[in-house]
């Protein structure tokens, strides 16, 4: 999952979306029928998610440009946004004198129960990353506290984390990415791969769920 916690009075050098911003009509955008009252607003369009993205990609470029690396994608809802940076990556790549040989591995974390994050965090596929060893990573996903404890014990060479989304949370120990999109209020969110009990990851936008949503979701 592309999403992180940052405490309230923290920096996370992303684009700041503040705690008053009501977000874009609905109406505004086109969106499966399926889900009609089951989204508050739209709080991201897709487009602008494409372009933020593109950002970080020459962000990544400039930073780590010639050094072969390891992209770590957290499933599943980090799935589109790895899926989007590497492209955006490789694009660079193939039009500069500057590339990065990349090779993808994916794991898959569970810590959610319907809005809920629970203590309970399951690694899935993480078992045995030996490859990384002397190797650079980019992580992508979250819950990276725990994970970057895993990854570290395989001593990779260097290790650098991008997260599409950043919640500003009260007294929130998790860590801050290295490659920030958005910094966004503490809302439940869903689609562009981010889910509420495997529902709304067939939505392009970034939109707050309803309490109409997630009583119809609910497990």
């Amino acid at each position: 999952m592309a999403e992180f916690a940052v405490q309230s009075e923290g920096r996370s050098e992303g684009i700041v979306i503040k705690d008053d911003w009501p977000g874009y009509s609905l109406d505004l955008f086109s969106y499966p029928a399926h889900y009609s009252g089951d989204l508050d607003c739209v709080i991201i369009p897709h487009g602008v998610i494409m372009d933020r993205t593109e950002r970080l990609a020459r962000n990544i470029m400039d930073d780590l440009g010639n050094h072969a690396i390891v992209v770590l994608c957290v499933l599943k809802g980090g799935y589109q946004f790895c899926a989007d940076l590497v492209d955006r990556i490789k694009d660079l790549s193939h039009n500069s004198n500057r590339t990065i040989p990349m090779t993808v591995h994916f794991i898959r974390l569970k810590s959610y129960l319907n809005d809920e994050s629970t203590e309970d965090l399951h690694i899935l596929g993480g078992e045995d990353l030996s490859f990384l060893a002397g190797k650079g990573i980019v992580g992508t996903g979250k819950t990276m506290k725990t994970l970057l404890k895993h990854v570290e014990a395989f001593g990779p060479k260097m290790i650098k984390v991008a997260g599409l989304l950043v919640k500003r949370v009260l007294h929130s120990s998790a860590c801050v990415p290295d490659y920030v999109g958005f910094e966004i209020p503490n809302r439940f969110v869903v689609g562009y791969a981010l889910d509420y009990n495997e529902y709304f990851r067939d939505l392009s936008h970034i939109c707050v769920i309803s309490d109409t949503g997630k009583m119809k979701y609910k497990i």
